[in-house]
């Protein structure tokens, strides 16, 4: 089994950031730290640092603007949810989709309105898919 890199992955507090970098689309380390809860105590120090190691790990860039860094988020939200999901998919569901899917929707607490939006997704996959 291939080892996965631990660059390939962003932990926690480095997808936290990065989420709100994707809805900014661009900012500064005081951007990013405006957008958390008042009581996700981050330090200005720790944050910069976080960023800083994504940019090493090719996740954002960085621009100098005036005397600030504004970080760019490098890897789109919807190519990190694919790549994840395959990661999980592959490790906890031995590489099989409907595994994942099964288990998902054999959660109990997913809403009738939730499980009729997949029903819909699947349904619209199926129709457009050319492969059929």
């Amino acid at each position: 089994m291939r080892q996965r890199k631990k660059h390939d992955f962003l932990t926690d507090v480095e997808l936290e950031l990065m989420s709100h970098l994707w809805d900014l689309g661009r900012g500064s380390v005081r951007d990013v730290l405006g957008c958390l809860v008042p009581e996700r105590k981050l330090a200005y120090t720790s944050a910069a640092t976080i960023l800083r190691i994504m940019e090493q790990k090719g996740f954002v860039r960085s621009d100098m603007q005036g005397k600030s860094l504004i970080y760019v988020p490098l890897l789109a939200k919807d190519t990190y949810q694919a790549k994840t999901l395959r990661d999980l998919s592959d490790k906890l569901f031995d590489g099989t989709p409907a595994t994942l899917v099964a288990r998902l929707v054999d959660d109990t607490g997913m809403s009738e309105q939730a499980l009729e939006e997949i029903r819909a997704l699947l349904d619209r996959r199926l129709r457009d898919d050319p492969a059929e």
